[in-house]
């Protein structure tokens, strides 16, 4: 019996269904762990919380060695910076419109911010945003590096830099995010190596402007293990990491021993040969899948879900006698689990032996802009 399910087994009377169950000895050696590998590398870590958002969890990160957070947006920033994390950096190339104007400002008064740009447009409404107190602003240029989202081409980062700088806004280095490199297991070197050479030239680009790169920043938890052979990469922002999904144990970045967490769900009908159905849908583990891989496994078995309504999750029973009752607690892990922790307001935290139960607020939920 794996860790899940030997922890299910023991909170099964104790556990509303469909819920989100965190094991907590298994997440920090999961934090453990990346902060080990960044300190053999000489880097820095900065956790992306858009995995877990979760002040508990950025505590144990920080606490374990991270130097800051990376946040996907201002909202996420709010919720961190208010609960006492100073070091925030949100990567993201942020439009600052509405009330994210007056937002931005506060944020700048009260922690080290950083954010993303990577247009001179957005350089330009950010200084206005900030007005005479745009000195307080830190803000890094992202590059493309081959995933094709945002980003500039790396050799306009000099340019973009140096338009911060006459508006009076901070430069203070690159980043970028390897995103192709989650497309297969031999992706993820080669992404990484995309990775390099965009920030290289980045890098080199800043330079010809006369401006350090004082950070240089890598991404992503696939290509993480690959991020080792620059010299100029200063650190790296892993997210899932924290508590991996069936997507990174796909690629090859994580063992199955090393998922921290799982959907909890119960059996609820089974008229359908060969057939039962879950109270796992679409509002509890997302449409994150496929026909061809499913929409989560459970673990040890080669069970996975077929097809998902909103609270109707279909899990086709494999020959070899595995059929559960009505009434059964089974665990799912996600393929991608950023998506689940967005549809919860707590996780039920336990270990792999199933005796301790907490609840972890997820306080940064709902939080889109």
């Amino acid at each position: 019996m794996n860790r899940i399910q030997r922890a299910l087994e023991a909170l099964v009377e104790r556990v509303d269904t469909p819920a989100p169950v965190v094991l907590a000895d298994v997440l920090q050696d999961n934090i453990d762990r990346m902060q080990a590998f960044a300190a053999r590398h000489n880097l820095d870590v900065r956790p992306h919380v858009k995995t877990h958002k979760c002040v508990e969890i950025g505590r144990r990160q920080v606490k374990g060695g991270a130097v800051g957070i990376t946040a996907g947006n201002v909202g996420e920033a709010e919720v961190f910076a208010a609960a006492g994390f100073h070091d925030i950096f949100i990567a993201y190339p942020i439009w600052p419109s509405g009330t994210k104007v007056a937002r931005i400002r506060r944020l700048a008064e009260t922690t080290r911010l950083r954010v993303g740009v990577d247009n001179a447009a957005a350089i330009g409404a950010l200084a206005d945003a900030m007005g005479a107190d745009a000195g307080r602003l830190e803000v890094m240029i992202e590059v493309d590096c081959g995933a094709r989202r945002s980003g500039a081409p790396a050799e306009a980062a000099g340019d973009l830099a140096l338009a911060a700088r006459h508006r009076g806004l901070v430069p203070v280095g690159v980043f970028t995010y390897p995103g192709h490199g989650s497309s297969g297991p031999d992706a993820r070197k080669r992404a990484a190596d995309d990775q390099e050479a965009a920030l290289t030239t980045a890098v080199r680009s800043l330079s010809a402007e006369r401006i350090t790169a004082e950070v240089v920043s890598a991404g992503s938890t696939p290509t993480v293990e690959f991020s080792t052979g620059s010299s100029v990469i200063t650190e790296i922002r892993p997210g899932e990491y924290v508590f991996n999904d069936l997507n990174n144990a796909r690629l090859g970045a994580c063992t199955e021993d090393q998922i921290a967490l799982f959907v909890a769900g119960t059996v609820v009908s089974d008229w359908v040969p060969d057939q039962v159905i879950l109270d796992i849908g679409t509002k509890a583990i997302s449409r994150e899948g496929s026909p061809e891989i499913g929409y989560g496994a459970i673990p040890g078995t080669a069970a996975v879900l077929s097809r998902l309504n909103e609270y109707h999750g279909f899990l086709p029973l494999p020959a070899g006698g595995f059929r559960p009752r009505i009434g059964t607690v089974l665990p799912i892990v996600p393929n991608h689990v950023c998506p689940v922790v967005v549809n919860f307001e707590d996780y039920i935290v336990t270990d792999s032996t199933g005796t301790s139960l907490q609840r972890w607020r997820i306080d940064a939920r709902g939080f889109l802009n």
